[in-house]
Formats: structure tokens, sequence, C-alpha cells
């Protein structure tokens, strides 16, 4: 499969990702369990971004060098635009990732860890989702309007049922934990199971950590399809992939008491599934540049933004 993962580029982009959960990991720790306040949420958000940007930048300055300046252009914007849309279409995960915290009680106080912990099971999940993609298309090419059409399809769901809530008690993971695991009702601090008269009982945590991290790949579902339609690189794919989910639990933490102000996001995500469906199933006719996905993408999302705050939401 074409990539321009050369090892010494698979090699920096581990050691990035490594050390940035390292020090994640340790401030983590180091804080200790607390409510993550807005502002601290931002910081790091902040952080996450500026690190996203800063490895596109390297990217970039070494395919200049390597591939000339118009390919290192063309390929720097598609990690853009496809860290940009996964970024987007992550939003729907925090809202999700909501419902659970609310379903199991989890305290504010252990939010954190549960999400850092859930995530990373996410990432692995996800790669390798992308790597079986990458190869389904580099072998067959009309996989591609199959994704198209499912995008198209995902999009008009999501505009046709924007209230559809998770039915927890019906969901597989759980129902098979439930069935084969020994499990406690009560949380034990952050531990994910303790040992009851010799016997290794799973807790909430546990499940709350599995649930994030399953949810977080049946989303990606989506997102992942959207992502190919910008380039069928899995190098990109990846990397703009795992560099939107680093940030994701920064992200809850700064949307989750702001969910009812954006009333009107689901629309412009869908409105953004829509376009990339169409854009796949075009492709072999007109494909468009990685410009206009990028300014679509912005548009859409951000119409939706301003309009929530304009539009009153309907009871």
């Amino acid at each position: 499969m074409h990539t321009i993962g050369s090892p010494a580029l698979w090699l920096v982009f581990g050691l990035v990702v490594v050390i940035a959960l390292v020090v994640d990991f340790v401030v983590l720790k180091s804080s200790g369990a607390h409510k993550v306040s807005f502002k601290e949420a931002a910081l790091w958000s902040v952080c996450w971004i500026v690190l996203a940007l800063v490895f596109n930048l390297g990217l970039w300055w070494w395919l200049t060098s390597s591939m000339g300046r118009a390919a290192a252009d063309e390929i720097a914007l598609q990690f853009l635009t496809g860290y940009v849309v996964e970024k987007a279409l992550a939003v729907d995960n925090i809202f999700v990732f909501l419902l659970i915290f609310t379903r199991f009680n989890v305290s504010a106080e252990l939010q954190q860890r549960a999400l850092m912990i859930g995530i990373l099971g996410a990432i692995v999940l996800r790669a390798i989702l992308i790597f079986v993609g990458a190869a389904l298309i580099q072998r067959f090419h009309w996989i591609l309007y199959i994704f198209g059409v499912f995008l198209i399809y995902t999009g008009i769901k999501m505009v046709s049922t924007p209230n559809d809530e998770a039915d927890f008690e019906a969901n597989p993971l759980l129902r098979w934990m439930r069935g084969h695991l020994r499990l406690v009702n009560e949380f034990h601090g952050d531990a994910m199971s303790v040992v009851r008269d010799g016997v290794r009982h799973f807790t909430p945590m546990f499940v709350v950590m599995g649930l994030i991290a399953v949810t977080d790949v049946i989303f990606a579902v989506d997102s992942i399809p959207a992502i190919f339609a910008i380039t069928d690189d899995p190098f990109i794919v990846l990397t703009s992939n795992v560099f939107a989910v680093l940030g994701l639990r920064a992200l809850f933490f700064l949307l989750a008491g702001m969910a009812e102000r954006f009333h009107l996001l689901n629309y412009g995500l869908a409105a953004v599934l829509i376009f990339i469906g169409v854009k796949m199933l075009i492709v072999d006719v007109w494909k468009i540049p990685i410009g206009i996905s990028l300014g679509m993408v912005a548009l859409l999302i951000g119409s939706s933004l301003v309009a929530s705050r304009f539009i009153p939401q309907r009871d």
C-alpha cells in the first residue's frame, strides 16, 4: 500500500505520542483525582491542538526537503483536514461519554482516569480499523462507494433522529461483562478490580472504561471512512486520527457543560458526513481539492455553532 510513512517517520510519530502520553499520565497522577475546571480543560485543549499543529509543521518541513514544496503542502493540508474532521466528529463521542458517566454515576473526580484509559484502548482499536480499511481500499477501490453511501445514510440518520440516546442495558459489551465477569456495584476509588474472599471482582470503573473504548470505535465507523475520503495514506489517516483522539479527554471537560448551547451542532456534523459521502461517490469523476474540502467542513460546523447561538432550542 502506498504511504509516505517511512520507518523514520513512524518512529518519530511513535515517540511523540508516547512522550505526550507519559507527560499526561505524570500530570494526571501528580494532580490527583479532582474535578476538572473549564480553565484547565481549555488549557489542555490548546496544548493538544498545538502539539498536532507542530507535528504537522515538522512533517511539512521533512517532506519539503524530500518530496518538494508542492507535495509537502498537499500532504500537510490532508493531515490538517483529517484532523479537523475527526475533531469535529469526536463531539458526538463526548455526548455519549456524558451519558455513560451519568448512567454509572461516575464522580467528577474519577472521570479523568476513566477517559484516559478508555481513550488509550480506543487508539489501539482505531489503529487496527485504519490498517484494515487501508488494505481493503488498496485492493478493492469500489469500497469507497460503499463508504460514501454509508456516510450519507449516517448523516441523514443524524438529522432524522437527533435525540436518539444509547440504550446501555441492551449494549452487547455490557451484557457480556455482566454474564461472564464478577462485578461489584460500588466504586473503589479508581481501581478497576478488587479481591473479595480470595476472588477478583471488577468494579464499575472497569465497565465504564470498556464502554468508552468500544463506544469510541463504534463512532469511528463513520469518522474513519470520512478521512479515507481525504487521503488513503494510512500514515496520514492514523496520525491525524490519533492526535484528534489524544485531545478528546480535555475536549470532553471543555464541552460537557455546554452541550445544550450547541443544539444544532448535530445538523452541522450530519452535513459534513453527507458532503464527504458525496465526495467519495464522485471521486472518479471529480476529485474535490483538499482546500475546498477543508473550507466546507469549517463552514458547515461553524455555521451550526453560530446558528445555535441565535436560534432558540425547541422543547
